[in-house]
């Protein structure tokens, strides 16, 4: 156990950034990207190192979770967001209001980019030509309609919840992923969502935005919230960033979105490309350009680690309690149906825990979350496999005058070695897949390929990146098929 907790510690210190490395984080949504790289590549001359960007952390809780414990150093924020969201304002507040609620918090606003990127509902145009339905008040009218919100608009403060009460809306939302929600209202699977004013698919899908007849929504100014040790710790690097100030309005950031959504550019190239004032190349990348991109090795490495230290940590957590829990039957049904349990725990919740618990984002709680889900596959097996060993050699071994270690050590694990194997085999193989979830919280892996494609609604990126993750499976199955086929042939 010692040892697993020390080789635990070992990779989250491989992992982290613990220098003066400037990190900036992004929620799920394409503007979000852009604007990361934006100020990434702001600092990046005023930086020793190149700042680390922690792109997709997921909805709002997930990103401002992290810059409170100070897993990422600044992200792109709106102020809606941060006075009814993050400060529970009942009402909008100025920026010098907000930067004195935060600063106990040791948190900062600044550099508002120049834009305001709100909230509002959007119906197909003919169909609302069709109804007469121009704003709000119109929609309230029509309980028929199908609405698909996205699962953070529903649970939001200024979400969902305070739009039925200004407006009197009866209508049900379906939950759905912001990116999916253009392509289900296109699809005609839903008649209402809910939309980023500066989102590119609104006029492609002639969409008509809905007029806030009663002015519910704030205003959504984008602005950095950020530690306030960055301007000391990065002075020269925040001085470039505060520069952003008004240098984005609507229809800049309306056109770098499209790039990313219409035109598959990547968000880099579209931040450097704006900086430069540079009009880029417009050329949609291809599948395999997608495939076989710059960033096929970082990710490949990211993945193999995540998937080695988890499955590794579990082995040597596992193998041992299997062993000390053999003896007794009901202890051993106790500790294998607890490992059961943890198997029920979807993956996205058991990572909003962890970060709730240990205060950190990126690979710590995602090796902690994949060693959990590994414990049950290795430590049933291994229970099955003493088991299943011959209650002959069990007595072969004591008549031998073998002590319970030594028979354990030199007869029944030897013995319990092939299905203990084939649970390790089986603890990669859900390792792999699970571990694509862990992108959602910085973590890296094949799974930052489809976070991002969800966000872009990109289904060639989505396939980039699911691809990977199979020929691994693939290749797992078959190093663990030669390595049970050479367990055999020694055996024999």
């Amino acid at each position: 156990m010692a040892t697993a907790v020390a080789l635990l510690l070992l990779a989250s210190t491989a992992f982290a950034q613990v220098n003066e490395t400037l990190r900036i984080g992004s929620k799920r949504f394409t503007e979000s990207y852009i604007l990361a790289e934006v100020v990434a590549q702001t600092a990046a001359p005023f930086t020793g190192t190149p700042p680390v960007i922690r792109q997709g952390l997921g909805n709002t809780a997930i990103v401002y979770e992290a810059l409170r414990s100070g897993g990422i150093d600044m992200y792109a924020e709106y102020t809606g967001t941060i006075a009814l969201e993050i400060l529970k304002s009942d009402k909008p507040m100025s920026r010098e209001a907000m930067s004195a609620a935060l600063a106990p918090l040791g948190l900062g606003v600044g550099a508002p980019f120049g834009f305001n990127d709100g909230y509002a509902l959007a119906m197909r145009a003919a169909d609302a030509d069709r109804l007469g339905i121009r704003n709000l008040s119109d929609l309230a009218k029509h309980a028929e309609l199908r609405l698909g919100l996205s699962n953070e608009f529903i649970g939001r403060a200024d979400g969902w919840k305070g739009l039925t009460t200004a407006y009197g809306l009866s209508q049900l939302p379906t939950g759905l992923d912001h990116g999916l929600a253009y392509d289900a209202i296109k699809a005609q699977q839903v008649d209402v969502i809910d939309i980023y004013t500066t989102d590119a698919k609104i006029d492609s899908l002639g969409l008509r935005v809905l007029q806030d007849d009663r002015n519910y929504f704030p205003r959504y100014d984008a602005v950095v919230l950020y530690r306030l040790d960055v301007p000391t710790r990065s002075a020269k690097a925040w001085a470039a960033i505060e520069k952003l100030q008004g240098r984005i309005d609507e229809r800049a950031m309306i056109a770098m979105n499209a790039r990313a959504e219409l035109q598959g550019a990547g968000f880099d190239v579209i931040a450097r490309d704006f900086l430069s004032g540079g009009k880029g190349d417009t050329a949609e990348r291809g599948f395999m350009a997608k495939l076989f991109g710059p960033d096929l090795w970082r990710l490949t490495r990211q993945h193999l680690l995540l998937v080695g230290v988890s499955v590794g940590l579990a082995l040597l957590i596992a193998v041992p309690l299997a062993v000390v829990v053999f003896p007794f039957v009901r202890l051993r049904a106790v500790v294998l149906g607890l490992s059961g349990l943890l198997q029920t725990v979807p993956s996205l919740a058991l990572l909003a825990v962890l970060i709730s618990l240990i205060g950190s984002i990126g690979t710590l709680p995602a090796l902690i979350a994949l060693t959990l889900y590994s414990l049950l596959p290795i430590m049933r097996n291994t229970v099955t496999g003493l088991t299943e060993v011959p209650e002959g050699v069990r007595q072969a071994g004591t008549a031998l005058g073998m002590t319970h270690a030594q028979s354990m050590r030199l007869v029944l694990l030897p013995l319990a070695l092939p299905t203990l194997i084939a649970g390790v085999r089986t603890a990669t193989t859900i390792a792999i897949g699970t571990a694509t979830i862990a992108a959602f919280i910085g973590a890296g892996g094949y799974g930052e390929r489809i976070v991002t494609g969800l966000a872009l609604n990109d289904r060639a990126l989505l396939v980039a990146g699911a691809l990977p993750a199979a020929a691994l499976a693939l290749v797992s199955e078959a190093i663990f098929e030669t390595i049970e086929w050479l367990v055999r042939r020694g055996r024999r």
